[in-house]
């Protein structure tokens, strides 16, 4: 689909220009690095609208806004409506490196192209996902609880942490994610066990092993770490039988997807005192029910699906997505292709 295949208008003597479906914010930003990259393509940008047709279309930040893929606000609906309804649409950019929900599946089924911004904000995940890993590790949820109440509550009264240096974290996903946060925990003493698509050796002396193989490494996670796609080989991966061989004091931290843990064992393990705490950034259902218990248990800590936001984002996504504008214009492969068998994690 990529190349010539996949063009539509503009090139070899085709009058027609390209259509390019942008949000209204997208298109003030983008529009002359858009042009320069076309050069003396015709081109022309459309907007969400019913009846709308385009070849091409850009998913900024701002376009998916406040919703999830359980709750789509009404703009957002908008644009998805435009993007279903475009019987011309070859190629489509997401802002993120999720392509799981349900409109971006139905593209991928249709045949339409799909290009992710992975490696976008794995820098920023990372960097999320140390900042719960050491706040679990230093207990900062009990602190915070005491700081709440007005108490002053050393920790030496309630048992000393733990040093982190010469603890097993088991790293669940090897993309740009997890490597960066390997390299984290690497520098700070951790011994790093990696489960992933495949067996194969994610570096020198590094123990790694398949997702069909993370029971067998379970035993030893002092820190079970999510950092994997969604796919059906990663749905429930942790469930009930997988927490109980945790060790005793074992964390989860979960940037993944919600759907990789069977949310109500993770609730019953913490409950039961079999989990020591976990540092949840996804859930099962976006945004989680008020009353979900996750909320208030002790050494839980709860964060709206916000472990990548940062304000650098937008332009390293604007980059990529202008990258691959270049390759198909060239009729070079695009970069960051999605595809509809399991990626590499």
């Amino acid at each position: 689909m990529e190349g010539d295949r996949a063009r539509v208008g503009g090139h070899a003597g085709v009058s027609a220009p390209l259509r390019i479906l942008l949000s209204g914010p997208a298109r003030e930003q983008l529009a002359p690095a858009v042009a320069q990259v076309l050069g003396g393509r015709a081109h022309v940008f459309v907007a969400a609208q019913p009846g709308v047709d385009a070849d091409i279309a850009f998913v900024s930040r701002d376009v998916t806004g406040l919703s999830t893929k359980h709750a789509v606000l009404p703009a957002t609906q908008v644009f998805y409506d435009a993007l279903l309804g475009a019987p011309s649409l070859r190629w489509v950019h997401l802002h993120s490196a999720g392509a799981d929900r349900p409109v971006f599946v139905e593209l991928l089924r249709r045949g339409v192209a799909l290009t992710n911004s992975s490696g976008a904000n794995a820098a920023i995940v990372a960097q999320t996902a140390l900042a719960g890993l050491l706040a679990l590790a230093r207990r900062f949820p009990q602190l915070m609880a005491a700081q709440q109440a007005r108490r002053w509550a050393p920790l030496i009264g309630s048992g000393l942490p733990r040093d982190l240096a010469g603890q097993t974290a088991v790293i669940v996903g090897w993309g740009p994610i997890g490597r960066q946060l390997g390299a984290l925990l690497g520098s700070l003493g951790l011994r790093l066990v990696v489960v992933r698509s495949s067996a194969a050796a994610a570096g020198a002396g590094i123990e790694t092993v398949a997702f069909e193989d993370l029971a067998t490494v379970l035993p030893r996670a002092d820190w079970l770490i999510l950092a994997c796609p969604l796919s059906e080989r990663t749905r429930h991966l942790v469930d009930a039988g997988a927490l109980a061989l945790l060790p005793a004091g074992a964390h989860l931290v979960n940037v993944a997807r919600g759907e990789c843990v069977d949310e109500p064992a993770l609730i019953a393990a913490v409950q039961a005192g079999r989990l020591a705490g976990a540092f949840l950034d996804v859930f099962a259902h976006e945004p989680l029910a008020a009353d979900s218990p996750l909320w208030e248990l002790p050494g839980v800590i709860v964060t709206p699906h916000s472990a990548g936001f940062s304000d650098g984002n937008a332009a390293r996504v604007a980059r990529l997505f202008l990258d691959n504008l270049a390759a198909w214009q060239d009729g070079r492969p695009l970069q960051m292709r999605v595809r509809v068998r399991d990626r590499e994690a």
